[in-house]
């Protein structure tokens, strides 16, 4: 239940990613989440999409990023999907090993039927090899 858009910082993942959500908002028949790092894309999200800025919460490392993600799932029952933005920074995962967290995103993805659709600022090269074939886009 993960979908990755890879790619160096500045090579318009963000862009496709709002393209993805945009559309999606007219297929999925649930709520959907925008998380991001600050609310410069508000204007560009369809109003039906919540957009969160996760740097207003006390979020210190990639645990409590999980965490984070629960607490949201709890609340909305009808959470159909959820769209990441700057992943490595929202997430706390600047520099360090991505695939745990990424695993435990599956692992809510499948108990929760969420889809999470990510957008991680490395080359396809430089994801752990569990998660290449999740690549929708590589920029």
């Amino acid at each position: 239940m993960v979908e990755l858009i890879v790619g160096k910082k500045g090579k318009g993942k963000t862009k496709v990613l709002l393209d993805k959500v945009n559309s999606a908002v007219k297929e999925v028949s649930g709520n959907i989440v925008y998380l991001d790092k600050s609310t410069k894309h508000m204007y560009e999200l369809n109003n039906k999409v919540r957009l969160i800025d996760v740097t207003s919460y006390p979020v210190k490392n990639s645990d409590e990023f999980v965490g984070f993600i629960c607490g949201i799932l709890s609340q909305d029952h009808d959470l159909e999907q959820i769209y990441l933005d700057s992943f490595l920074k929202i997430a706390r995962l600047e520099g360090l090993d991505i695939a745990s967290t990424l695993e435990q995103l599956d692992e809510i993805g499948k108990q929760f039927s969420v889809k999470f659709v990510i957008s991680v600022s490395l080359d396809k090269e430089e994801l752990p090899q569990s998660y290449t074939e999740n690549v929708s886009v590589a920029l």
